[in-house]
């Protein structure tokens, strides 16, 4: 099966070119021109490796690659013109490479094909977590996408679910609404607070989870919510 990879570059001929490079290589490259765009390419469909421009229309690289970590481990390339020391260190903590523009393609390719045989030695070694339990009743089934509370399961909608799963895949790490908004809801600005408030609020009430003592979902106030449920 041919390797999947994801490249997000607005640059047309870099774009192009590393595609053509790459497919010639013999992997399957979808390639996209904003990180919005990169981001649900992301989100809708399983990738080996991501390629990621730092400077790109709608969502910068380094937000694309904070969105991606929050989600996956899977390798992250980042390409950039910015080649001093300090734009490399920023650069590489959301991504695990740093590439600077202009760069060969040979490198590229040599660089590619490494994370890839590390990515495939990880997966061997990786087991897949189809649930998790908590205190105070609550399970998840990540595969089936089902939520129980004391073994009754919850109704969530898709945005409910995708709420419930970022948070809990990211315990105790406090999310803003913006960055809620712009995971969930894939935009790139928070015009409307309340969308988020919404959710978040219907969410508890159907975890039975009190806003003055939750079990689950915590408001951070003044920053946005976290999840504090403890694993069994």
């Amino acid at each position: 099966m041919k390797e999947k990879l994801l490249l997000i570059e607005d640059d047309t001929a870099i774009g192009r070119i590393v595609k053509d490079t790459l497919e010639q290589e013999g992997y399957c490259v979808t390639w996209a021109t904003t990180g919005l765009e990169g981001l649900e390419d992301f989100q809708t469909q399983p990738f080996d490796l991501v390629l990621v421009d730092w400077m790109l229309p709608e969502m910068d690289g380094l937000t694309v690659c904070q969105n991606i970590r929050w989600e996956s481990d899977v390798p992250i390339l980042m390409m950039s013109a910015r080649k001093e020391d300090a734009d490399k260190v920023e650069g590489l903590q959301g991504a695990d490479d740093y590439i600077a523009k202009p760069f060969s393609l040979e490198e590229l390719k040599a660089r590619v094909a490494s994370h890839l045989r590390r990515w495939r030695r990880y997966h061997k070694q990786d087991v897949i977590e189809e649930h998790t339990a908590y205190a105070n009743g609550l399970t998840i089934d990540w595969q089936r996408q089902i939520v129980c509370v004391y073994q009754q399961e919850i109704a969530l909608t898709q945005k409910e679910f995708a709420l419930v799963r970022l948070l809990a895949k990211n315990p105790n790490q406090t999310f803003t609404k913006e960055e809620l908004y712009q995971h969930i809801w894939q935009q790139a600005t928070l015009e409307d607070t309340h969308t988020v408030t919404v959710h978040i609020k219907a969410l508890r009430e159907k975890l039975k989870d009190s806003v003055k003592n939750p079990n689950f979902i915590q408001t951070v106030w003044g920053k946005g919510y976290r999840f504090i449920g403890e694993p069994l």
